[in-house]
């Protein structure tokens, strides 16, 4: 391939998954292999679905980062809130779709919170230091993982892989300012037949307000987070076909909270529990898989605000518990050269009640959310071929669901990809999506319908011994969208959501020890829903509510000297709009640009040293209005491996 085409293409295109070694001047294609496109182990070339891998060498690197600071320089993906105070609220906006609309899920298995209003899981309950990598797959991907799909699927994967001695420890300790603390330890190993792992994390920080002083003269005092993450694993290798798993994990957190937009409140609490546990088997035996999993998950919320600084309130105490099962078996069967089937049924239920009373200056006030469930079944299946000559690679699938409030609906997805020669594949997809209602939602009105999408994408990826590069093109169009209406103070389906996009990743080694990584995001969108400013007719909008139309993350990393490296790091989010208030005209933020810088020195095998910096320059900007981001973050540590 000529260098002029070459150069063309790394215009035209974005990344694909790569990695490299200090010593190594080229880039070496690592051929990833991936579980979140069809839920069975396979080779990246061999799906055509648009997949982001951040690998455990990229997390390792981002010791002073939180999961949702790491999501959000991804392609395609805005975590609203990842750059605020720690503890503020994390909405997962992927490719332009609201929130609640991206499947959280923790190695394979569906994550959500059945007491919120779109029951997001809290990306605050994980630790960066308990995953070992993550996969992002774009796209509606409800046939195979249902409701909360339409926009995507990230799996967040804490089983490490490859482990050999029967004993190993790793331990970070990292300070910052703000009173910053990031430590966690980790004990795993493979013992014969059994390997473990048993992990604990904590973060804590003095933060700053999470609501920002207009004025600069209220003393809006600082809102401290302190949380922890404990987990444990077991996979016990029954027979050569046959191993069992168990697991749990427990996060909590308490963070200070503010009263509001431009509200300072000085005694107003968050504090969030959650409980994961789970058991499943593996089968693996001439050309078939089998899996069986179970998850077992309690979420409890409170919202406390005791009256030692009051506000408009005096005292509010609110109370949220939510509760969720999750059972599903599903197979891969291989029934002829390069084609398999994948077959499968799931189980969900969740429920959830809410307890509140206030006091204000209107008197004392009282309510409750008492138990209410809803249950879920479904039966899915994909036919997925693979030619002899590997280039041709096409998925076709569909899902059937029945649900104990909407009723049934099903989806389908048709996904070929094809390869032009060993550098450039080119790929496309049309696949649907639903949205079920949450138990908030339908207990306001009990007739709503599933909110329904279908998405379109294609694309072109070009991978040479210097360059990986990925450009996408995506549709989605939504036409019963749940929304909430201010005139009769319900829940009801009416939203049109039109997103066209495009998704341009770059990866490129242009010299040997440097290493340069980029993406660009474009949205354009129209949105029919309710008058912000009237609430008494229906309007378009060419915009999304705290979504950028443009966004960029480029990072450039250069190893100086053996054992050390460096990588700066910048982000450009253009204009958004949020909320002006009720019955007041959307508000215009600015755009921004923010750097970062990271160093780390590896001593021996067993010893490596760390600096991280967020927001070099102290730049003020806002992702929320009325709340604080990030000003300049600074942590540095060490960590010891043996």
């Amino acid at each position: 391939m000529s260098k002029t085409f070459t150069l063309l293409a790394t215009l035209l295109t974005g990344s694909t998954v790569f990695a490299q070694k200090d010593t190594q001047p080229t880039i070496k294609v690592l051929d990833e292999v991936v579980v979140t496109a069809n839920k069975l182990e396979q080779k990246q070339s061999t799906t055509g679905k648009v997949i982001t891998v951040i690998t455990k060498e990229q997390i390792a690197k981002s010791n002073g980062k939180t999961v949702a600071q790491l999501l959000n320089e991804q392609a395609g993906i805005t975590i609203n809130g990842a750059l605020n105070n720690a503890g503020a609220v994390q909405t997962v906006y992927m490719r332009g779709a609201s929130a609640g609309r991206t499947l959280i899920l923790m190695d394979g298995i569906p994550l959500n919170d059945p007491s919120t209003i779109t029951t997001d899981y809290d990306l605050n309950l994980f630790s960066i230091n308990d995953v070992e990598r993550i996969e992002v797959c774009k796209g509606a991907q409800s046939t195979l993982y249902g409701s909360d799909a339409i926009a995507g699927v990230i799996n967040i994967i804490t089983v490490k892989k490859d482990v050999q001695n029967a004993f190993n420890i790793k331990a970070t300790l990292s300070q910052g300012n703000y009173a910053t603390s990031r430590n966690n330890i980790q004990v795993y190993g493979k013992k014969d037949k059994l390997t473990y792992s048993a992990r604990f994390a904590r973060l804590a920080t003095n933060g700053f307000s999470s609501a920002y002083d207009s004025t600069g003269k209220k003393n809006f005092d600082n809102d401290r987070y302190d949380g922890t993450v404990s987990n444990a694993q077991l996979l016990y290798q029954l027979s050569s076909a046959l191993s069992l798993k168990t697991f749990a994990m427990y996060s909590q957190y308490k963070a200070g909270i503010d009263a509001g937009v431009f509200a300072d409140d000085k005694d107003y609490n968050i504090n969030n529990t959650s409980f994961i546990t789970g058991t499943g088997f593996i089968y693996k035996k001439s050309g078939l898989t089998l899996n069986g999993n179970y998850q077992y998950s309690e979420l409890k919320r409170n919202y406390l605000n005791d009256s030692l600084d009051r506000t408009s309130t005096i005292y509010e105490n609110n109370t949220y518990f939510g509760k969720s099962q999750f059972v599903e078996l599903y197979a891969g069967i291989h029934l002829a050269e390069g084609l398999t089937l994948l077959a499968g049924a799931d189980y969900r239920y969740n429920s959830y009640n809410q307890h509140y009373f206030s006091v204000s200056s209107f008197g004392p006030y009282g309510s409750e959310f008492r138990d209410t469930s809803l249950n879920q079944k479904a039966l899915y299946a994909s036919m997925i071929y693979n030619s002899a000559d590997k280039k041709l690679n096409v998925e076709l699938g569909g899902r059937y669901n029945d649900h104990s409030r909407y009723g049934n609906n099903s989806t389908y997805t048709f996904n070929p990809s094809y390869a032009i020669n060993q550098n450039v594949r080119v790929f496309a997809s049309i696949s649907s999506g639903f949205k079920a209602p949450s138990l908030y939602q339908l207990s306001i009105n009990s007739q709503l319908e599933a909110e329904k999408s279908v998405n379109y994408e294609g694309g072109i990826s070009l991978a040479e011994k210097n360059i990986n590069t990925r450009l996408v093109y995506f549709n989605r169009t939504i036409n019963n969208g749940i929304d909430y209406n201010y005139i009769t103070f319900k829940y009801f389906n009416y939203v049109k959501q039109v997103v066209n996009g495009l998704e341009w990743e770059l990866n490129v080694k242009p010299a040997d020890h440097i290493n340069i990584t980029a993406n660009y995001t474009f949205l354009s969108s129209e949105e029919i829903t309710q008058n912000r400013i009237t609430t008494k007719d229906t309007v378009s909008y060419d915009y999304l509510l705290r979504r950028p139309k443009h966004s960029v993350n480029l990072t450039a990393a250069v190893d100086l000297a053996k054992g050390l490296s460096v990588s700066v790091s910048g982000k450009y989010v253009s204009k958004r709009y949020d909320v002006g208030g009720y019955k007041k005209a959307d508000v215009a933020l600015d755009g921004y640009f923010i750097l970062g810088a990271y160093a780390d020195y590896t001593l021996n095998e067993h010893v490596k040293f760390f600096a991280d910096a967020q927001n070099l320059g102290s730049k003020k900007f806002f992702d929320v209005r009325g709340f604080n981001s990030i000003p300049f973050i600074f942590n540095t540590g060490v960590t010891f491996n043996w």
